[in-house]
Order: C-alpha cells, then structure tokens, then sequence
C-alpha cells in the first residue's frame, strides 16, 4: 500500500493583530537579506499586485513585529514566499509575483484541474500515439505502450516521480494535451493564478510558459482542499504496475482476477526530499506535500505544505542560485522554520486570495490586519458562506467542512478560507506488495 505521511487534525486559527510604528520596523528591515546577487536577472519593475500592494513590489517584503525573528539569512531564492495555508495570510515573500518558469510544479494546476474528472479505480490501455508528445529527457515514471494502468497508479506516478509519461496518458484521457492545456489556463484564471501561462501540462520547459511563487502556492492550497489531492503529494513511496510477468518454459501465462496477463511491479519514492530524506537533507517535522521541479530553464523549484502545533504553512521557492547541496529544501526548511517561529508575531504583507467565483459576504480579515490590498482578488475575511451541492468536491467532507470552519462555494466545490481545514489524520503505510 502506499504510505502518506502524518499530518494532523488542525485547530481552529486564533487570530492576533499587532499594531507596529514605521519607526519599530526600519531598523528590524535592515536585517532582512536580499536574496539574490548582482550577477543574478531582476525582477520587473511592475509586477501584479493579487493578495496585496506590497506583493507587488520587487525585494523581501516583511513586517516584523515585537518578538519576531529575523528572516533566515541564506534564502537565494528569485522568487519565495511563506503563507498561513488556512487564513490565506502571506507572512513574507520576495518577489512574490515574479514570472518564472515553473518546472514539474506546475503539475499541481495539472492535478487540481484533471484530478476531479477521472474516477480513480478507470483503467486505461495505453496507446501507441499517447507518449509520442513526451519530451527528450523527460522525468519519467515507467508507463509503456499497450499496457493497462489506472487511474490511481499513474496519479501515483505524477506526484511520486513526476512522471511526465503519466501526465500524458492522463491528459489522452481528458481529451488530449490541447484540450488539457486549455482546461489548466481556465482553473488558473478562476483561481486568479494569474501570472501562470500554460503551454504543456508536464511542466516541461517552453517558451512563455510561466508561473510564480505565489501563483503556485494559491494552486496548492487550491489543490489541498481535496482529499485525493492530500493523500497523493503527501505518499512517500507505493508500487507501480511493471512488464507482463515472464511465465517459466512450459507454464501458462498466469492471469489476474480481470482476466489480463500478470504484471512485476517496482516501488517507486517521491521525489519530494523534504518528505522523504536524502544525503544532506532531513525530513522535514510536519511535513505533507506538496511538489517539486527541476529542469534546465527554471532551476530548481519546490512548494510544500507543513504542520505543527496546529498551524499549517505554505512555502515556494524558486531557483536558487546558492550552491549549497539541495538548496531549494533547505532554503524552503528555513522558511518554514521562520514561518512557525514568526506565526502571530508578524503584520501579514498580503493574502492569498479565493477562487474569482466564490460567493461571500465580503468583510475585513483580521487575520491580515494591517496588510496592503490592491487590484483583482482582494481576499476577503471570515463570513458566512451559501452551502450548494457538495459533488464534485475532490474528497473535501462538505458537512465536516461546514462543523469546521468558513465556506467558498465554487460551483459545486467547497472552497475553505480562514479556518481549519477537514484534514484527515494520515497514517503511514507500506508499499503495496
């Protein structure tokens, strides 16, 4: 079986404004570092200004109050930012909305957008024409031609080995890349991602294919809300269908309880290093997702999601030009780190905004007192929320969710803003044998 990792039942937010002079914060700004050299490109002068004014600006953007810590010094990130994944609060960031290329991140919009349309036990015969779109040197989790997998493995291959081969089969099964392509676009804009410009649906590098830190942390707290969602970016390792077995001379080939050939199977382990450790990175305490990426044209890239002591935090960074070993998890540690430490401590610069066609009562956040709002997708604050049909949710329990805290109605799916997410305790499990 695949084994996801712990993540916690998270208690209801307790919301703390701080009131800071201008002439508190000057000499904590000092302190904060920049987080690229003079060899490295700059960002636009003029960037969007979604979730707030400040986020606009280029540079470190934070508000440090009484008790709060400074930022971590080796942060050499173009872009990053570090969010409250339940108030939607940006606790810092830096050059938030810089466009950029994205890298196998972009898989989450990918997942967000198909995942919800493709019931999980389908099976799918690949075709000889499926993969011929894959491109050179692609990340790949071992899909072959005329072989039969479902829907639930090759989800399993795109969030553990960022199989762009999976990611092909399952846009086929969406009605192809063009049409997957579009539908990616359209949730990223309902979403109001709107610095991300979709050309593949891998993430495989292409010109003007673009995303930001922020664009993709308010994807992946779109694509946290559902429970396949959490259960895939959050599995550490899982077996996945190989080669028809080999029968022994003189032996039948032996078939499965559908009636097909027999099949090896190989494990396969998520390429998140926060989640699952490697040489000179640890696992991170409370972590549960989300995704990485890694190509020529973007660098590194990564988003993750972490919990503890009842608070859950969204992190992306994206390329470092540090060359310290596994930079992008280190410096995406270190933030998370600042994150727990700074929680309640800090004014928040910006919010991550709801989805365009969520129906609220509009009313001021306390959880974002004192932060700048600008433009499109201003986010709104607690209120009370038109419940509708509840199909179509991802896995998200629309009557938990209604116990536990505020509701975004989009269209038929739930949406959950400033309060406790309906967050299953995971518990690990073996690979499937």
């Amino acid at each position: 079986m695949s084994r996801p990792c712990t993540f916690s039942i998270v208690s209801a937010l307790k919301k703390t404004a701080l009131t800071v002079t201008a002439a508190a914060l000057l000499p904590m700004m000092s302190a904060v570092p920049a987080s690229a050299d003079d060899n490295q490109p700059k960002p636009p002068v003029s960037m969007s200004t979604v979730g707030g004014a400040k986020l606009g600006r280029s540079g470190t953007q934070v508000n440090l109050g009484a008790g709060a810590p400074v930022l971590p010094k080796k942060l050499s990130g173009r872009s990053w930012i570090v969010a409250d994944a339940e108030s939607g609060a940006v606790l810092a960031s830096h050059n938030a909305h810089w466009r950029l290329p994205p890298a196998s991140t972009l898989k989450m919009l990918f997942a967000d957008t198909v995942l919800p349309k493709l019931p999980k036990d389908e099976v799918y015969k690949v075709g000889p024409t499926d993969l011929a779109e894959v491109g050179a040197g692609s990340s790949l989790v071992g899909v072959k031609e005329n072989l039969k997998y479902s829907v639930h493995d090759l989800w399993l291959g795109v969030f553990l080995r960022s199989g762009n081969d999976a990611v092909h089969v399952l846009s086929k099964m969406n009605g192809g890349v063009p049409k997957t392509v579009k539908d990616m676009q359209k949730h990223a804009e309902e979403l109001q991602a709107l610095d991300t410009r979709v050309v593949t649906p891998d993430g495989y590098d292409e010109k003007n294919q673009v995303s930001s830190a922020y664009d993709l942390t308010l994807i992946a707290r779109s694509g946290l809300q559902k429970k396949d969602f959490r259960e895939y970016c959050s599995t550490v390792s899982a077996k996945f269908p190989g080669d028809v077995q080999k029968p022994k001379e003189g032996e039948k080939v032996e078939k499965d309880k559908n009636g097909d050939p027999k099949r090896d199977s190989f494990e396969i382990q998520n390429t998140n290093r926060l989640l699952t450790g490697a040489p000179g990175v640890d696992t991170y305490k409370g972590i549960a997702g989300v995704k990485n990426g890694n190509t020529t044209h973007a660098g590194a890239t990564f988003t993750g999601v972490a919990e503890r002591n009842g608070r859950v935090l969204l992190v992306t960074v994206m390329n470092p030009s540090s060359t310290e070993g596994q930079a992008v998890y280190q410096e995406a540690a270190r933030l998370l780190d600042w994150g727990f430490s700074a929680a309640g401590k800090v004014t928040p610069v910006g919010e991550l905004v709801p989805p365009k066609s969520a129906r609220t009562n509009v009313s001021p956040s306390p959880t974002a007192a004192g932060a700048d709002t600008a433009g499109t997708g201003t986010a709104t604050g607690p209120a009370k929320f038109a419940a509708t049909n509840g199909e179509g949710t991802g896995g998200v329990g629309t009557a938990l969710a209604v116990v536990g805290g505020v509701l975004v109605v989009l269209g038929g799916a739930v949406f959950l803003v400033n309060r406790r997410w309906p967050l299953p305790d995971l518990v690990r499990r073996r690979p499937r044998e």
